[in-house]
């Protein structure tokens, strides 16, 4: 039987149902039965869970439509401006659960299901209101459900490779949250992020199969995108002709705020072929190259490139950019002319280029503005600069764009020209401001010269734009400082800070709920909304209570995902270990080999010494190498081989584990993140922008040890630094290094440990049948290594070595995690966001709900 309620629950799931819509649980069975009958055309006799979760998703949808029509029109009788967030990724994830949260719906889904089933059920609630995690536990009835296995069924949204996605999707969240009239623009990709299938040490190279219950296609508001052609200028202006067309058919997601009614739109484009096939020529033989052609156009929405960190110049790649930017623009201006005339669009309008992927947003805004709209290229300009804004994501050489002019020119004439001219302006100025500067002229040049002419988009970007910033303060330092040193000096006024922030409402309301709750109980609920209040919880760093409560939440996690393991990778795992964990994309400048090389010393450590009393830890390492990616397979490979020896060594037994975690995505970081011990950010200073998965581990009670790199500077600052465990060069000595020449020899000669490690890996002990097998990873370190492993190794044995101490002392170690928790309020992404809003968008973010609609039933 389910537990009794006291008339104050009902009181609370009233208000929490309240806030939904919903006016009894009947009204969600009915609704559920409903969707299952006439949307699916299935009955009991028949339905598989697959079925339930699509009923579930669309009974959770009908909720969201209210609102986001209700949104829409809010923001048409309003009229405010409105900011555009251009991203050729968003990395969404899981939909229902989140929605559900924002909604406040659980909890009345949760009975729903327990009452179409007839099971035992028991909640847990977060302060009563804030939401209700429910576990349903008992016996499983005829119809086998039960929410937890039908949100796993759901495909995550793979629409992204790692960071930059998924501080889109978190934008996107806080957007909504805070009030914004924000869209969010991308590409429908019929494939996402690639499945990862390890075989044998090796990684193997969609999320539509099903279908996608939370989408909707417009095929009202379908977009020709032109490429190819020729330019012609004639006394009339300039026209671009003979070119080829593409549709691109939009598809909406709604976007739920947290608890306000508010919910916003990501538009994302799908590309179509412009007309059907031609019978003539099916009939004349013609069918084969008729569906060959169809395919051409539509391959541009087909497929995202698995590269975040490095940068190839593909025409499909250079296609998919134009695509997005092309079609969004003339939905921009199509909304905007509803109501405008279009010299007042900066004012209105704001566009956000989340990295250089959608610079070519400048070149097409301003052909509208000139070729179409006939406006005076001066006037035009203006309004793109005020319209436009940059954030920069890298400061790696290899992962900057610089296109060929000569693809510029065949699939892009119109805008060649127009960059031309930009860059003929551009340099005009430039050399009003520094006569007889040719160097620095060159420096700043949009075109650079050599044997390939490209575009340097970055610097497209930074002269097209109003605002120009960073994600981190050490990374906006570091492009002021040296990458764009030269455009800080002519535009200092330019150049601004976003630290990157994670929205609390998945990254622990979602994924920790019972952390959320123990915060809740002391503090209260409201710093869902407001990340800061976290500071309150240093009043109960020494209060053993919360001491135990917030112990006891982490070793429940870690124990459900030491099941999870067991369940889904067949490895056992012991509990009481420490959880030491690394999972981002697999790169050298990450350096996950510097993890593999602790991993060998803490091996040879145990074998040398058994008897010794080892703190037990459990690695785990995760990510996705990009397919054409040799380095980093290698390093996967790498792991792997490690774990094969070190796990099934009796003399170490479970004092040290290693776990390559398969598949790493957004679902599995929801998993693992709150039961991690060890958050391993040890990327060469000056390298990382600034990192998300940092923020999510230190909200979820990990702790930190890294380089003072990237966000880790400022995490260290807010939660003080001798609560992280900091180690290696910072920049300054990172710099020193290079000038001086990095010598890995040196080192390798130097430290003994380091040596047999090295001698380890290279001489096949982890490779017993295949001796040279990491010859080309040996011969990198050794060699050619630009993220100077070696020259942060001893330093990061010894900061080992301090972690391990200190977990062996559990009540010292989770007062350093309240520390932790209770210094993360900078980085909520509402934070970044109300940044954004008032000091590159002109606009004023608001936690105020707006009407809710009428329930049309």
């Amino acid at each position: 039987m389910a537990k009794p309620l006291t008339d104050q629950d009902k009181r609370k799931q009233i208000s929490v149902r309240g806030l939904a819509g919903v006016e009894n649980v009947a009204d969600l069975k009915t609704n559920f039965n409903r969707h299952l009958h006439f949307t699916l055309v299935k009955d009991r006799n028949v339905a598989t869970k697959r079925d339930y979760y699509f009923a579930l998703a669309n009974t959770v949808r009908d909720h969201l439509v209210g609102r986001w029509i209700r949104t829409q029109q809010h923001y048409y009788e309003k009229d405010p401006k409105r900011v555009y967030y251009l991203s050729l990724e968003f990395y969404m994830g899981r939909t229902l659960q989140n929605t559900m949260v924002n909604l406040a719906l659980e909890n009345a889904c949760d009975e729903a299901t327990y009452q179409v089933r007839n099971v035992h059920t028991f909640t847990v609630g977060l302060g009563g209101i804030i939401c209700v995690f429910v576990r349903i536990c008992g016996c499983i009835s005829q119809l086998g459900l039960d929410m937890e296995e039908l949100q796993d069924i759901e495909e995550d949204a793979g629409l992204g490779n790692g960071g930059l996605g998924r501080l889109a999707a978190c934008f996107l969240d806080s957007m909504a949250s805070l009030g914004l009239a924000a869209y969010g623009y991308g590409i429908r990709y019929e494939f996402g992020i690639f499945n990862q299938k390890i075989v044998s040490g090796w990684q193997q190279d969609d999320w539509l199969r099903y279908g996608n219950p939370w989408e909707k296609a417009r095929p009202e508001y379908m977009r020709p995108v032109h490429f190819y052609g020729r330019v012609e200028h004639t006394a009339e202006g300039v026209q671009w002709v003979d070119t080829q067309v593409v549709l691109a058919l939009p598809y909406d997601t709604p976007v739920p705020g947290y608890r306000n009614n508010i919910v916003n739109t990501m538009r994302l484009w799908s590309a179509k072929a412009p007309c059907d096939f031609n019978l003539k020529d099916f009939n004349v033989g013609g069918y084969i190259q008729a569906v060959l052609d169809r395919n051409l156009a539509e391959n541009i929405s087909r497929v995202l490139y698995p590269n975040d960190n490095f940068f190839e110049g593909k025409e499909l790649r250079l296609k998919q950019e134009y695509f997005v930017v092309a079609a969004t623009l003339q939905d921009i201006i199509r909304r905007f002319k509803a109501s405008k005339f279009v010299v007042t669009c900066g004012l209105q309008v704001a566009i956000q280029l989340n990295d250089t992927h959608p610079a070519l947003a400048i070149p097409e805004l301003m052909r509208i503005l000139v070729d179409t709209e006939k406006l005076s290229w001066e006037k035009a300009w203006d309004i793109v600069v005020r319209t436009c804004a940059y954030t920069n994501h890298t400061v790696l050489p290899e992962a900057l764009e610089r296109w060929p002019v000569d693809l510029f020119q065949n699939l892009l004439p119109r805008h060649l020209e127009i960059i031309y001219e930009i860059n003929r302006r551009h340099l005009e100025r430039i050399a009003k401001l520094y006569p007889g500067d040719v160097d620095r002229m060159r420096r700043m040049s949009l075109i650079e010269e050599g044997d390939v002419k490209k575009i340097n988009m970055a610097h497209l970007c930074i002269v097209g734009s109003h605002a120009v910033n960073g994600v981190a303060r050490i990374h906006s330092e570091i492009i002021k400082d040296t990458v764009f040193k030269d455009f800080y000096e002519v535009d200092p006024q330019k150049f601004q800070n976003k630290t990157n922030g994670i929205t609390p409402r998945r990254w622990l309301v979602m994924c920790n709920p019972g952390l959320a709750e123990v915060i809740a109980e002391v503090i209260g609920e409201d710093y869902i909304r407001d990340l800061d209040q976290l500071k309150r919880l240093l009043d109960f760093v020494d209060d053993d209570a919360f001491i135990r409560d917030v112990a006891k939440v982490k070793q429940e996690n870690k124990m459900k995902f030491a099941a999870h393991l067991e369940e889904h990778y067949k490895v056992k795992i012991n509990p009481n270990s420490m959880f030491d964990v690394q999972v981002k994309r697999i790169h050298e400048y990450k350096r996950q080999l510097l993890n593999c090389l602790h991993i060998i010393t803490m091996y040879n450590r145990i074998k040398k010494e058994p008897n010794k009393s080892w703190t037990p830890r459990t690695v785990m390492i995760g990510g996705k190498a990009a397919p054409g990616y040799h380095t980093a397979k290698m390093i996967i490979k790498l792991i792997t081989s490690i774990g094969d020896i070190v796990n099934n060594d009796p003399v170490v037994g479970d004092r040290l584990k290693v776990i390559f975690l398969e598949n790493y995505r957004v679902t599995l970081a929801e998993k693992v993140i709150p039961a991690s011990d060890l958050s391993e950010q040890i990327s060469t200073a000056g390298t990382e922008a600034s990192g998300t998965g940092n923020m999510k581990f230190m909200l979820n009670g990990a702790l930190t040890i890294g380089t003072m790199d990237g966000a880790n500077v400022e995490m260290a600052e807010e939660a003080g630094e001798e609560n992280l465990f900091i180690f290696g060069m910072r920049v300054h000595d990172v710099e020193a290094v290079d000038k001086k020449g990095y010598d890995a020899m040196s080192y390798y000669n130097q430290i003994p440990e380091l040596k047999q490690a090295m001698d380890q890996i290279s001489g096949g002990y982890f490779s017993p049948t295949q001796p040279d097998l990491f010859k080309d990873l040996v011969n990198m370190l050794m060699h050619h290594d630009r993220f100077k492993v070696f020259a942060d190794y001893e330093d990061y044995i010894k900061c080992q070595e301090k972690v391990s101490a200190l977990y062996k002392n559990p009540k010292e170690w989770t007062k350093m995690v309240i520390h932790n928790i209770a210094g993360c309020g900078k980085f909520s992404s509402d934070r970044t966001i109300s940044e954004y809003a008032r000091e590159i968008w002109g606009m004023e973010p608001s936690l105020e709900k707006i009407a809710a609609p009428d329930d049309p039933r």
